[in-house]
């Protein structure tokens, strides 16, 4: 009896140590305080019942248990923005510098409206990635879905967050971005594509795209630029969620998005999507 007394004190002072970073995840998540608190303290009962032995990373697992736990509060509740908003504080910051750091302070009442509007798979992707560090490959089984889901969930959530008019001003010079790097590769024009490629640029290929043929990562402007010249004679333009892309169909059904990040007017990264489920969930527009 002893020896499980201090086992649990033990676990207890662990959970303590975590307890401020899973609050101010849980609150981005729900922008309820209450809520929140009710969603870490779920998380505390879950592990007071498991067999700790078997968990090597305590602070991966109460990420993984608080962020289920929030994205079944947001799928069950309904419309609750008036609530939310009238709930909201700022979290408390008990966590060191760094997480201080990596949060930032940013998040508030007008963030939150906007948080509001995306989807609960899109919010949990942005906040746990973009607020909270935590790569797709950790973040797509929380979700049920491959790591290219997941950046592409987070990613649409990150347009939105954003804002509507810088998205206009990105959506002009991204068209003209995407519609050269088109015509670059249609003729195989190596230089022009190395001007509008980001030294750094990758491109990722989902797992369905990888059994098409697809390499799973090309990284570097050079390498990005050989993959492409020559190439994507049968793509046609498009809007993704709002943004220029290229989609190649056969039959008119959509069977590879290739998804484009430009950044100060050169391509970062280029998402090779063809996992039929992830394509389904996407708001595609055919340009002429």
């Amino acid at each position: 009896m002893g020896n499980e007394r201090d086992e649990l004190d033990l676990v207890a002072r662990e959970f303590e140590l975590q307890r401020g970073r899973l609050r101010a995840l849980a609150q981005r998540m729900l922008g309820s305080s209450a809520e929140a608190e009710d969603a870490v303290q779920e998380a505390w009962l879950r592990l007071s019942r498991s067999e700790t032995d078997g968990i090597d990373n305590l602070a991966g697992w109460l990420t993984t248990v608080v962020s289920r736990v929030c994205l079944n509060m947001l799928q069950s509740r309904g419309t609750r923005r008036e609530d939310a908003l009238a709930d909201y504080d700022a979290p408390e910051a008990r966590f060191g510098p760094e997480q201080e750091a990596l949060l930032g302070d940013s998040i508030g009442a007008a963030l939150l409206v906007v948080l509001d509007t995306l989807t609960p798979t899109e919010r949990l992707a942005f906040v746990l990635h973009d607020m909270f560090a935590v790569p797709f490959e950790d973040i797509a089984p929380i979700l049920g879905k491959t790591p290219a889901a997941a950046r592409q969930l987070a990613s649409r959530g990150r347009r939105r967050v954003r804002g509507v008019d810088e998205i206009a001003v990105d959506r002009e010079r991204q068209q003209e971005v995407v519609n050269a790097f088109l015509t670059a590769s249609r003729g195989g024009d190596f230089a022009a594509l190395l001007e509008l490629l980001d030294p750094d640029v990758v491109v990722r290929a989902d797992a369905i795209g990888v059994t098409m043929g697809a390499d799973p990562e090309v990284r570097g402007a050079r390498a990005v630029a050989t993959t492409f010249a020559g190439r994507a004679k049968a793509a046609r333009p498009a809007l993704i969620d709002g943004l220029a892309g290229l989609v190649w169909s056969t039959g008119g059904t959509p069977r590879v998005v290739f998804d484009f990040t430009v950044v100060d007017g050169r391509i970062t990264a280029i998402e090779m999507l063809a996992d039929p489920d992830l394509l389904g969930d996407l708001n595609l527009e055919m340009l002429g």
